[in-house]
């Protein structure tokens, strides 16, 4: 029972702006256009024992994941986690997503005591491995993929101690870059941690303190009412990833639900193994992806924290796809499997109330990363992007053309930003018309975008899904169309597999056509 609503309004709306303020200030600070244009970052507040308190509205894939890094932190090196000191982490079997999002985790003190924890997550463009830009078309092995970093202290007094990160500057072929998106993450906690003692000087610490724990239980109830009408209702789906990268096609992904006093069991049991690609999906990230599709459906209005997850039990088997062990590839788990999870999870909900689930989006996030040398600079650049695609129509609505949908929460690189930065050229950027799927409510469109390549032995990488399967239509509504990834080189077109590297001569186009999300309702209803 909340004692004073008012005030407990004002300090929750207070703590989610500690958030969005570490937000803004990352992004305007950082080196990279992926994190300064493309919003490739997260921030959120935490109590002492790392459980989300207040989060900004920025990646799902990274937030409901960041809880498990802060604990990871505190367990590792928590008794070095004094004032003034922050720790970094990337391991995805630890709390990690996958290497390139590192986690930058400073305490909050107040009277020398620790009552809290600021924390932020931002996709780094390079942190080395066998490919610019981290994100291989195929890898096997989570070194193959970059540095992996377990929770070190890597700030002192407020300043970056550079000895912690040599062996990320000695591998990452941006290093300078590195470095400016690390002091930008640096300064975001700064301003979170600041920010956090001004709430608690306005409303006392007492009561901010005690807000934290009123916050979760809030949540968790509002969250446990709305699932109370479905007491007793089950459903399951599966759904096929397109292929791991190194030879396997058709990877299953079965989800069972069952809903029961306001609580819902999510049961991966019949799942795939890990496979020997990188579509390998860390645990913490298969979580987030669970949790964005109930607190999607009904969060409405509810403060994401953790008490949201205390009515959602997810079990995943060890060693599988969803779960994988050291050292399994895992850099398209985040991206694309993440994907896979939201549909077959909406997918299972649509069995036990249709008309509130939207057909399924694109299902992929389109990674391309570029890198090489730029002639311009006579130095290394390595390019990153997620692509829109078309977002799935619901029961009332056409899906939305062009939007990066569920698990990313970012933008395309602006044409201007890109062209100036890297040295590329965007040929093409349009919408992809009548990709998405035909119904009573039409499927959203995908674009096309493609980017000359105008330095010489540059190395394209993509990351991509639904090149062989087709995001699906409900209730009679029709698929959405798949993607395709195409090379353009001397006049002739080569079609590249949904998981491919490169190496590309100056003049090298290549051609992103990205999947349109399915239609709801047959079209002949309209009628």
């Amino acid at each position: 029972m909340i004692d004073d609503p008012i005030t407990f309004e004002v300090i929750k709306n207070a703590l989610i702006s500690c958030a969005s303020e570490m937000s803004h200030a990352l992004r305007r600070t950082a080196f990279s256009p992926n994190i300064k244009e493309r919003r490739d970052c997260s921030c959120a507040v935490f109590d002492s024992e790392g459980r989300l308190v207040a989060q900004s509205k920025d990646i799902p894939v990274h937030l409901g994941a960041m809880p498990m890094s802060v604990r990871a932190c505190i367990e590792a090196v928590g008794n070095n986690l004094t004032e003034g000191t922050m720790a970094l982490l990337n391991d995805p079997y630890s709390g990690g997503s996958h290497l390139p999002d590192l986690t930058l985790v400073a305490p909050v003190f107040r009277d020398g005591e620790r009552v809290a924890f600021v924390a932020n997550r931002a996709h780094h463009a390079d942190v080395g491995g066998i490919s610019p830009g981290s994100m291989p078309g195929l890898s096997t092995d989570i070194h193959e993929e970059g540095v992996l970093i377990e929770p070190r202290i890597i700030v002192r007094n407020g300043v970056l101690q550079r000895n912690t990160i040599e062996d990320l500057l000695r591998e990452t072929r941006t290093p300078d870059e590195r470095l400016g998106d690390l002091s930008a993450q640096i300064a975001a906690n700064t301003v979170g941690g600041r920010r956090l003692h001004e709430v608690m000087k306005t409303h006392g610490p007492t009561n901010v303190l005690d807000t934290f724990q009123d916050l979760r239980d809030y949540s968790a109830e509002r969250m446990k009412n709305e699932m109370m009408r479905l007491d007793g209702r089950e459903g399951e789906f599966t759904d096929f990833m397109d292929s791991d990268g190194a030879g396997t096609w058709t990877i299953p992904i079965s989800v069972s639900l069952r809903f029961k006093r306001g609580h819902v069991r999510v049961d991966f049991g019949k799942t795939s193994e890990q496979v020997m690609g990188n579509i390998n999906c860390p645990l913490a990230s298969t979580l987030s992806a669970v949790y964005y599709v109930f607190i999607a459906l009904f969060g409405h209005d509810v403060p994401t924290n953790e008490g949201c997850w205390r009515v959602i039990d997810v079990k995943v088997p060890p060693r599988s796809l969803l779960n994988p062990e050291y050292p399994a590839a895992v850099s398209a788990g985040n991206v694309e499997t993440t994907q896979r999870i939201v549909d077959v999870v909406f997918g299972a909900l649509a069995q036990i109330i249709p008309d509130e689930v939207p057909a399924a989006s694109q299902g992929t996030m389109n990674n391309l990363t570029i890198g090489g040398t730029d002639h311009r600079m006579g130095r290394a650049f390595t390019f990153y992007e997620t692509i829109a695609g078309g977002a799935g129509a619901v029961r009332g609505a056409h899906g939305v053309s062009g939007i990066h949908t569920h698990m990313t929460n970012t933008l395309n690189t602006p044409i201007e930003a890109l062209e100036t930065s890297y040295p590329l050229r965007v040929r093409k950027y349009s919408i992809r018309r009548g990709s998405g799927g035909h119904g009573k409510w039409n499927g959203g469109d995908g674009i096309v975008r493609e980017i000359e390549i105008l330095a010489d032995k540059s190395t394209i990488s993509i990351q991509s899904e639904r090149r062989h399967s087709s995001p699906w239509g409900l209730a009679g509504g029709a698929p959405g169309a798949p993607g395709d990834n195409l090379l353009i080189y001397g006049g002739r077109e080569y079609r590249l597999q949904s998981k491919s590297t490169v190496i590309a001569p100056a003049g090298t186009v290549i051609r992103i056509e990205t999947p349109g999300g399915g239609g709801w309702g047959a079209a002949e209803d309209m009628f």
